[in-house]
């Protein structure tokens, strides 16, 4: 039997499929539409519709998946402006995964234009086209988010979609954030579907401000981080350093400060629940990391979370 046996199609209700992961215990996409999900959730927020009209643009997809995001990304971008030049890297750990989303001939819901991108990108992991550059990194994304930063690669928009932090600790750890701000371009936008205090004090641990985008089918909402204004991304020789100071730009919005955080989520962020998942060497298992976690916060001062949301919910 085939790998690609392992992954059936669910409909969402958006009219596009998803598939349930056996190894994470989790759907791929919110039940309440895929499709609808990697544009509202990644594309909207990191203004790929309005940087469309600069000449170039450079994603990088965590957790590629069934490829949705970098789908509706292209889509996006080239109904704005055909002369684009894209390039996208894309972090998976099971190349079966975007085959079987091909092979179930999902992307025919949405009527896509560029399936023939995604096929190619998911059984060679490399497309080169006149406006595309792309390549799959087929792996632990803690390693492979290396090889992108050694590379250069600075993305204006990156696109943060693991399984949820209970489910998939390590890709949601201070450390690992921390990769993700320095291959993020000064004046880039990082998008992710969660809320949860622990990943949003990772974020701002990483030196990011941090917007809350609206909700899409459910009550919470996702996040938005960026570079702060005066705040540069020079090339730094370890982790944690401190930023140099650079220009803003005159002509794209800070989006965080658009979105700014609830009282109740600043609160939230004063809790035990903000307590970040932590994997110093990046190659922890993820139960180590979630009894580290665990153990920080029974030794921790901070508020008790159940208080806070007896106080807001």
């Amino acid at each position: 039997m085939s790998e690609l046996d392992n992954f059936t199609p669910e409909l969402t209700a958006d009219g596009s499929f998803t598939f349930f992961s056996q190894e994470f215990g989790e759907s791929f996409h919110s039940h309440y539409g895929a499709r609808q999900e990697s544009f509202l959730k990644f594309v909207e927020p990191t203004q790929l519709a309005l940087k469309a009209n600069q000449p170039n643009l450079r994603i990088l997809d965590i957790c590629y998946g069934l490829g949705y995001n970098t789908a509706a990304a292209l889509e996006t971008i080239w109904s704005v402006n055909r002369d684009c030049d894209v390039e996208v890297i894309g972090l998976e750990l099971n190349a079966s995964v975007p085959q079987a989303a091909i092979a179930h001939h999902l992307f025919d819901t949405w009527k896509y234009e560029y399936t023939t991108i995604l096929t190619q990108l998911a059984y060679e992991q490399q497309v080169q086209t006149n406006h595309l550059r792309a390549k799959l990194l087929i792996g632990d994304a803690r390693t492979t988010i290396r090889q992108v930063y050694h590379s250069g690669f600075r993305a204006d928009a990156i696109f943060l979609d693991p399984f949820s932090p209970p489910q998939c600790p390590h890709l949601w750890t201070v450390e690992f954030i921390q990769q993700l701000a320095l291959c993020l371009h000064k004046d880039g936008l990082l998008a992710t579907y969660s809320c949860a205090a622990a990943v949003r004090t990772a974020l701002l641990t990483a030196g990011l401000e941090i917007g809350s985008t609206p909700p899409v089918g459910r009550r919470t909402p996702g996040t938005v981080a960026a570079h702060p204004r005066g705040v540069g991304d020079r090339e730094m020789g370890r982790r944690g350093e401190v930023f140099q100071q650079f220009p803003s730009s005159p002509t794209l919005p800070l989006f965080p400060s658009s979105y700014p955080l609830s009282q109740a989520e600043k609160e939230h962020l004063l809790t035990r629940a903000a307590i970040p998942y932590r994997d110093p060497e990046l190659k922890d298992l993820p139960d180590v990391i979630l009894r580290r976690r665990q153990q920080e916060q029974q030794d921790s001062s901070l508020e008790p979370t159940s208080r806070w949301r007896k106080r807001w919910y």
